[in-house]
């Protein structure tokens, strides 16, 4: 992920994106959207501005470094979504309905764990 087109792919794939919908969504063809995530094209700054507004981190993508207040993930969670992203569809359907379930029941600064 040392490379510009690496660090996009890893945005994307962090925001659950496929390429066709984040070429859409930045106003590109799926091809130019390949091409920047294999560094054979340097996207420009309209695509960057599009990039922005739909939740990519630009700063990481152009620098590899996060923007101020951006948290780091811990190893538990890097762990859980790297799960989530290599789980099948279903699993994954299943995974967000089990978190939605109890993020409702524990919110921070409840005494109930799950343990």
């Amino acid at each position: 992920m040392e490379t510009i087109g690496g660090r996009l792919r890893f945005e994307r794939e962090r925001l659950a994106l496929s390429q066709p919908v984040l070429a859409e969504m930045c106003g590109v063809t799926m091809r130019s959207q390949r091409n920047y995530e294999k560094d054979e094209r340097l996207p420009d700054a309209g695509y960057l501005a599009a990039a922005t507004r739909s939740g990519v981190d630009v700063v990481y993508v152009l620098t590899g470094e996060r923007l101020p207040g951006t948290p780091a993930l811990t190893p538990e969670e890097s762990a859980l979504l790297d799960n989530f992203r290599h789980s099948p569809p279903a699993a994954r359907k299943a995974i967000k309905a089990t978190s939605d379930l109890l993020a409702q029941h524990g919110r921070p600064g409840d005494e109930a764990e799950c343990g």
